[in-house]
């Protein structure tokens, strides 16, 4: 398995340690069930950004920290150059590329999404977290399911829609599809 999840599943123990939070709680806040959570501290399956935002937003920390095990230190600004914000790949077919790592207390959690075409069935995998999320398709086409909705979004389109629905995507057209995620806490 990659090694990056079995670190961030390391983080997870120890940030479960350190603040002595069961996984009894854990698992009810962050509304997944303790044998998920087994899972995800296991190291050997991926470990949805979903998951790992409510996590490290009900431990008050950046998801930046959890994620890469650095801290942000900006006040006032955060430059992010084109091609060098950290890419975090929590499942084969979507890679994010995080838009504002270093920034300290930051409201919104901006990515750049890239998502591959695949092989697998037309079913598009739920999930879900807290907070908001506004994307922008930047390239391609993309299948949005929110709950049981079906949305097609071409380039240009946006939508705007409350993350604790379910909610997945698959790329169209077996093309990559690119756009801006804001996820808003």
């Amino acid at each position: 398995m990659n090694v990056e999840i079995k670190q961030i599943a390391e983080r997870i123990k120890g940030l479960l340690e350190v603040m002595d939070i069961s996984q009894e709680e854990c698992a009810k806040t962050c509304h997944i069930t303790v044998e998920q959570l087994e899972k995800y501290e296991s190291g050997n399956v991926d470990i949805p950004v979903g998951f790992l935002s409510s996590l490290a937003s009900s431990c008050n920390m950046e998801l930046y920290t959890l994620v890469t095990g650095d801290v942000p230190r900006m006040h006032t600004y955060s430059v992010t150059r084109k091609d060098t914000g950290s890419i975090v790949k929590r499942r084969n077919e979507y890679d994010y590329q995080s838009l504002n790592d270093g920034y300290i207390g930051k409201k919104a959690l901006p990515f750049i999404v890239t998502v591959k075409p695949d092989d697998i069935d037309n079913t598009v995998p739920l999930y879900r977290h807290e907070g908001q999320e506004f994307n922008l398709i930047l390239e391609g086409r993309l299948k949005l399911v929110i709950n049981s909705k079906k949305f097609i979004l071409n380039e240009g389109d946006s939508i705007w829609f409350d993350s604790s629905s379910f909610h997945g995507m698959k790329t169209l057209d077996q093309k990559e599809c690119k756009f801006l995620a804001m996820i808003f806490k």
